[in-house]
């Protein structure tokens, strides 16, 4: 069902990021009520450029390491939630590319995705009275097609696709809706320089940029539309100024 984002609040981890600024940008854009960014290292002067695009807007800056113990993600939102009394929408953003960095790599990308995403149940599950929601989790065009020189970054994007897809499967239980969005090779400072596994490939990066890549302004374009157009279980592929949502794989009823 479509979305508006009008008087939304927002949760946005690692909203600062390359992808993530410019798409905090086009939100702010929709007339949110709040957009609270949770991110590692503040950054007063682009906290204050995000608040001028639209002044009607609350932005709010929280320090968050996803790597933090599940427990104070809850302590963290329950001051959210206390303030804004709702929050509308979760985007799991955090990420790195780093094959040598295989503990944080997994950490960041999906063990830290999926804490935060189990602590804001504590707030949304329809089973303990809450309103629902709605979780957008950034993956990557390596969740369904690996780069296979960085095994370990495919895995944890392809993880966060098999993770999203089961949330959005127990819509119905929990009242929290999830989908994926995927960015293909975008400019970033993160695809610039980046180790492979145990270097099997010293020039992973250059050869990256070598396949058509896009700007992070096309990327965040498409990302809010995505949102906005809020398709449960959508797998949606932001690829060179296009949005698309695809199917990965066929699916299989387990019978559980």
């Amino acid at each position: 069902m479509p979305l508006s984002l009008t008087n939304k609040n927002v949760i946005f981890v690692a909203g600062l990021g390359g992808i993530g600024l410019d798409t905090s940008k086009e939100l702010l854009k929709r007339d949110l009520k709040n957009l609270v960014i949770l991110d590692r290292i503040n950054n007063p002067a682009v906290i204050t450029e995000l608040q001028k695009i639209n002044p009607k807007v609350t932005v709010t800056f929280i320090p968050y390491d996803v790597t933090v113990p599940i427990a104070e993600t809850k302590k963290l939102l329950k001051t959210i939630f206390d303030k804004l009394k709702t929050v509308d929408i979760l985007i799991n953003g955090a990420g790195i590319l780093d094959d040598h960095k295989i503990e944080a790599t997994i950490a960041v990308n999906y063990t830290g995705l999926v804490n935060t995403t189990t602590a804001i149940l504590d707030f949304w599950d329809i089973r303990k009275g809450g309103p629902g929601g709605i979780i957008c989790n950034i993956g990557s065009v390596t969740g369904f097609n690996a780069i296979y020189q960085v095994p370990v970054y495919s895995g944890t994007k392809a993880a966060v696709v098999n993770f999203t897809s089961s949330l959005a499967k127990l819509a119905p239980i929990t009242g929290v809706t999830a989908y994926t969005v995927n960015p293909g090779i975008t400019r970033t400072t993160l695809v610039h320089k980046f180790n492979s596994w145990l270097d099997v490939e010293p020039k992973v990066a250059e050869k990256l940029l070598e396949h058509p890549t896009q700007t992070t302004q096309e990327c965040a374009t498409n990302f809010v539309k995505a949102i906005e157009l809020n398709k449960n279980g959508g797998l949606w592929f932001l690829d060179k100024g296009t949005l698309e949502d695809i199917e990965w794989t066929k699916h299989w009823d387990s019978g559980i």
